[in-house]
C-alpha cells in the first residue's frame, strides 16, 4: 500500500480533533467502482469506519486523490430507474418547499449527466451543472444541460459568480460525504449563494444505514456518514442555519438538509425538530449502535459463508457489479464461489470487478449458462430483479438485510 494516491486522514473531518476511534473494521477492498476492460491488479486500500469522540461524525480514514476516482467515472444517473424517478420528486418537492419561481438560478454540483437540472429547466429556471467525469460532463451539454466539466473549489466558484453571478439554490446531492476538504468546499458555496439563497444537500442517513445493515455502502468514494447533529454544528461555524429536513428512501435512506444563512428570511420549520429529537435517541456519538451493526454483520457474514461453501459445487452468478458489489465481496470474503457478475447497465457489461477480475456479463446470460444460484448482490433491488427474471428455475439468495433463500 505504498501508492501516492492516497493518505490516511488522523483528524476529524468537521471537528478536526484527533479523538477518532475505531468502529467498524471493514476488509481493504480495491477501488469499488474501478472496473476495467482489461484483467488487471489493483492496489487495495484501507476502508475501516472511525468514530469522532468529540462531535460524534463517522468517516473513513483513508482519503484517495479525486482524480483517481472521478476523471473516468462510469456510473450515470439514468442508469438507476430509482434515481430518475427520484430526481423528478425531487425538483417538484424543492420547488414546492421553497416557492421557486422561473428565471431563478439553481446550480447543481456533481450533475453527473444532468438528470435534476432538466427537471428545473423544463420548469424555465436557469440552470448549471458542475461535474468533473469529463465524458459525463460532455454527455450533459449535447442533452442540452450546461455543464462545467471541473472539480468545484473556490477558483470555480470565483469563475462562476463572474461568469454567472450567484445562485437561489445550489444542490449538492450525493457528492457532499465524497469530499475530504469540507471547510475549503462550504466556503466555495458560500462564495456563489445568494443572499437568500439555499443550499440542498442530499446523503445518506447514518441511522438508515446501521438499522438496514447497509455497510456495503461504506466505499472509498464515501468519505463521511452524516447525521444531522454533527453537520448542523460544522455549518453553523459559517452561519448556516438548518431550515427543513425532508426524509427520503433514495440509497436505502437519505436525507435532505436545506440550509440558509441566519441572516436570510428563511424560518425554520417544524421538520428540524422532529427528527432531531428522533437523532436524539439513537447515541450516534457512542460506540453501543456500531457495537450492535458489527455483530450484526458478522452474522450475516458467517450465515452466507457457509450457504456458500454447502453451494460451492454449484454454479453461481452475482447480480450487481456497482461499487456496492465490491464492499461486500471483500468483506464477506465470497468471490471464490463466483462464476461471473451480471448486469443490466450497458456500460459495465464486459467489465471485469475491482481485484477480483470476475467478468461481468448481461443479466440474460444467468438463463443461458445454465446457472443454480443468483446471488443477489444488489439486493436493494430483489424483489424487481427477481420479478424481471421469474422464469429463472434457480434459486435467488438475498443477503441483506438479512439472508432470504428463494427457489423457483
Amino acid at each position: 500500500m505504498g501508492s501516492k494516491s492516497f493518505y490516511l486522514r488522523k483528524d476529524c473531518r468537521l471537528c478536526h480533533s484527533r479523538d477518532l476511534e475505531l468502529v467498524v473494521p471493514m476488509t481493504p477492498t480495491a477501488l469499488c467502482d474501478a472496473y476495467t476492460r482489461k484483467r488487471k491488479n489493483q492496489e487495495v486500500y484501507p476502508l475501516d469506519l472511525y468514530l469522532c469522540n468529540r462531535c460524534g461524525f463517522a468517516q473513513i480514514g483513508c482519503v484517495i486523490e479525486p482524480e483517481v476516482i472521478y476523471r473516468d467515472y462510469l456510473y450515470v444517473t439514468t442508469s438507476s430507474l430509482e434515481l430518475t424517478n427520484h430526481f423528478k420528486q425531487y425538483a417538484e418537492d424543492v420547488t414546492s418547499r421553497l416557492h421557486l419561481l422561473k428565471k431563478i438560478s439553481v446550480l447543481d454540483i456533481g450533475s453527473n449527466d444532468g438528470t435534476l437540472l432538466k427537471y428545473f429547466k423544463n420548469k424555465e429556471m436557469n440552470v448549471l451543472g458542475i461535474e468533473p467525469a469529463n465524458e459525463i460532463a460532455a454527455q450533459a451539454n449535447i442533452a442540452g444541460v450546461d455543464t462545467i466539466p471541473e472539480f468545484f473549489g473556490l477558483d470555480v466558484s470565483e469563475l462562476l459568480k463572474v461568469e454567472y453571478g450567484l445562485f437561489d439554490v445550489v444542490t449538492v446531492n450525493n457528492l457532499f460525504a465524497n469530499i475530504d476538504d469540507l471547510d475549503d468546499f462550504v466556503r466555495s458555496l458560500l462564495n456563489v449563494l445568494a443572499p437568500n439563497g439555499v443550499i440542498i444537500i442530499e446523503s445518506a442517513y447514518l441511522p438508515d444505514m446501521i438499522d438496514n445493515l447497509m455497510f456495503d455502502f461504506i466505499y472509498h468514494e464515501h468519505l463521511s456518514c452524516f447525521s444531522i447533529f454533527p453537520l448542523e454544528r460544522f455549518l453553523a461555524k459559517y452561519d448556516l442555519r438548518l431550515v427543513d429536513l425532508q426524509h427520503v428512501t433514495t440509497k436505502g435512506g437519505s436525507m435532505r438538509y436545506y440550509f440558509a444563512s441566519s441572516l436570510s428570511d428563511h424560518k425554520v420549520e417544524e421538520t428540524v425538530e422532529r427528527f432531531k429529537t428522533i437523532e436524539e435517541g439513537l447515541e450516534l456519538s457512542t460506540k453501543k449502535p456500531y457495537e450492535k451493526f458489527n455483530q450484526r454483520i458478522n452474522a450475516c457474514k458467517n450465515h452466507l459463508r457457509s450457504l456458500m461453501q454447502r453451494n460451492r459445487h454449484k454454479k453461481i452468478a452475482g447480480y450487481g457489479a456497482s461499487a456496492t458489489t465490491t464492499t461486500l465481496l471483500y468483506h464477506f470474503g465470497i468471490h471464490e464461489y463466483l462464476d461471473f457478475l451480471v448486469d443490466d447497465f450497458s456500460q459495465k457489461i464486459g467489465t471485469y470487478s475491482p481485484g477480483y477480475n470476475l467478468k461481468v456479463l448481461e443479466s440474460e446470460e444467468i438463463h443461458q449458462k445454465s446457472i443454480d444460484i443468483v446471488l443477489v448482490i444488489a439486493w436493494r433491488y430483489a424483489e424487481q430483479i427477481m420479478n424481471k427474471h421469474n422464469h429463472f428455475k434457480g434459486t435467488f439468495i438475498v443477503p441483506l438485510p438479512e439472508i432470504k433463500v428463494y427457489t423457483q
